[in-house]
């Protein structure tokens, strides 16, 4: 069972991946609304991968005989300077997620809650993902600079992302 600063550690940690997928439907909102419909794609899949992990935590913190508490969610902004600025806001969130996840882990190590631990593992990995996704695009956008052409062909590769559901019988879905 949960102690109850796991507990309350975990709530948490639901509460921020909520934050997650509404920060990226409002950037897929506003890639749309300035013509880059492929970044909206981008972004949606990306809000669509959040509520998958909103749904992890709420599935295991039932599994473990606990109440989920949602808390509130925050407004996301809505309005970006450019795509550059909204993958720099995107990277840095994401770190802020990666170090959660880390202090999540810490603390299911020091509470001795092994089946937390192993739970977490699976987010620790994804985090690196999400990471190295962020500063690749970051990269692109940085070389294609104020190149309108090169924006484009970028538009159109993010266009190709698909969300695709982990498997239901997996410890990853």
């Amino acid at each position: 069972m949960f102690t109850d600063k796991l507990r309350t550690a975990m709530n948490k940690q639901l509460n921020n991946e909520f934050y997650s997928a509404y920060l990226y439907l409002s950037m897929s909102s506003y890639a749309g609304s300035i013509g880059l419909k492929g970044a909206a794609n981008w972004f949606y899949v990306q809000y669509q991968e959040e509520m998958v992990h909103c749904m992890k935590f709420f599935a295991f913190i039932n599994s473990r005989g606990v109440n989920v508490e949602l808390g509130q969610v925050a407004a996301p902004p809505s309005k970006f300077k450019s795509l550059l600025d909204m993958f720099q806001k995107t990277l840095k969130h994401e770190e802020g997620i990666t170090a959660s996840i880390n202090d999540l882990t810490d603390l299911a190590l020091s509470e001795k809650d092994h089946a937390t631990h192993i739970f977490l593992q699976w987010f620790v990995t994804e985090q690196v993902e999400e990471e190295e996704n962020d500063r690749d695009i970051i990269g692109k956008l940085k070389l294609i600079g104020d190149n309108g052409q090169g924006l484009l062909q970028l538009d159109t590769e993010l266009a190709a992302r698909v969300f695709v559901p982990p498997p239901a019988n997996t410890a990853a879905a």
